[in-house]
């Protein structure tokens, strides 16, 4: 049998006096914290009050009634709207318009070569040459972002090494979906192996996708072996890496990919060499 109110018990819900509030039950204190002065923090399953925002009223913000920030102050005048953007829209920039031809197309490119090919230098002069917007993504330069614990091959292939060419490449493709999703085309470098299929070309179609353009640059050994010293730091090779790596690269004639003798071309030169391969490749008939 329930007792009354008198009696301290239970009280049936309803009962109370429609004036009367419901009191909130006060938080117990942490051991070592006074419970703060003021209103009563809230309960289990309360919402929790966010930051303040603009027009609230709250120090820093515009009382009820004013503007928020980002709005139109009245009497001032109102930026034009950007041609082809959406009144709202956020997040993008108007990218300069393409020029008509293969020069305008938006492009994945992947450039594979041994050491000592010239792969960076082209790649980067071709992206820095095009009219249309282009970002060049040196998977060197990816794979060099880690400072402490970097594994360089030079002191020796490992798993540790492997595995930081693998998180360079998933970082590269990306990236080059990312441009590529707003429109700007991309071209990469790799010293990708045909014998290696699943980590190398197939694995880069999975990164950036099944358009990606493999072209290889591959000039002669004796051409690598004096680029290569002319190289510095943990990006120069011994002889004998350099002279394996080339033998290797052979592998992808006869695969059906195009390749471009840079022996006795400068870089201005293989780039155009390699836009007219590029070229040729997209107006190709799909078989």
């Amino acid at each position: 049998m329930h007792q009354g109110v008198a009696g301290g018990g239970w009280e049936p819900p309803g009962s109370q006096h429609p004036a009367a509030a419901p009191q909130r039950p006060q938080a117990a204190p942490v051991r070592g914290w006074p419970l703060p002065a003021g209103p009563v923090p809230p309960g289990p399953g309360s919402p929790v009050p966010g930051p303040p925002v603009p027009g609230s009223g709250m120090p820093g913000f515009p009382a009820p009634g004013f503007p928020a920030a980002g709005s139109p102050v009245p009497g001032s005048p109102v930026p034009p709207p950007i041609p082809g953007v959406p009144d709202g829209a956020t997040g993008h920039l108007p990218l300069p318009p393409a020029v008509p031809g293969t020069g305008g197309a938006t492009l994945a490119v992947l450039l594979i070569g041994p050491a000592g090919a010239g792969k960076t230098t082209v790649a980067r002069h071709w992206a820095g040459t095009r009219p249309v917007p282009t970002a060049h993504i040196s998977l060197d330069d990816v794979r060099e972002w880690v400072c402490s614990g970097f594994a360089d091959p030079q002191a020796g292939w490992n798993d540790h090494s492997e595995a930081q060419y693998r998180l360079a490449r998933r970082t590269c493709g990306f990236a080059a979906r990312n441009f590529l999703a707003n429109g700007i085309s991309c071209i990469l470098d790799d010293a990708v192996f045909p014998d290696r299929p699943v980590v190398g070309l197939g694995g880069w179609k999975r990164h950036v996708g099944p358009a990606l353009l493999p072209v290889v640059l591959l000039p002669g050994l004796e051409i690598v072996l004096e680029r290569n010293a002319a190289r510095s730091g943990n990006r120069r090779l011994s002889d004998e890496e350099v002279a394996r790596i080339h033998g290797r690269m052979a592998g992808w004639y006869g695969s059906g990919l195009p390749i471009i003798d840079n022996s006795h071309l400068d870089v201005e030169g293989t780039a155009r060499a390699l836009d007219e391969t590029l070229a040729r490749v997209i107006s190709a008939p799909a078989h």
